[in-house]
């Protein structure tokens, strides 16, 4: 069974650092990566990673989040430095299967950055 399981979210202030994690189990995975959905947005790429370790992040990210992988222990995890209160919103992990292409979400976690 696959899941995808996203944690550490929470409430920062204007410049600070959290880092989440999206653990994923039950599959082989190919490319995860981080999503986000402000209120009356549509949900939007943050930064994703392949199995291979290619990286690509969103232009609005750049220079502030970092997403890494960790092949032992399924979870990639986004790094997200000099937060800005734009950068709130709901943030989803999307899991791909490598082998088979199809997608799993988790739950979201919350991030919430304060002016």
């Amino acid at each position: 069974q696959v899941q995808v399981v996203e944690s550490g979210g929470g409430l920062v202030q204007a410049g600070g650092s959290l880092r989440l994690s999206c653990a994923a189990s039950g599959s082989t995975f190919g490319t995860i990566g981080w999503y986000r959905q402000a209120p009356g947005k549509q949900r939007e790429l943050v930064a994703e990673i392949s199995s291979g370790g290619m990286a690509n992040s969103a232009d609005s990210v750049k220079g502030r989040f970092a997403i890494s992988r960790d092949y032992v222990k399924n979870t990639v995890y986004l790094q997200m430095n000099s937060l800005k209160p734009e950068d709130t919103a709901v943030y989803y992990c999307k899991a791909r299967l490598r082998f088979f292409g199809s997608e799993y979400w988790g739950q979201g976690t919350q991030v919430t950055v304060s002016s």
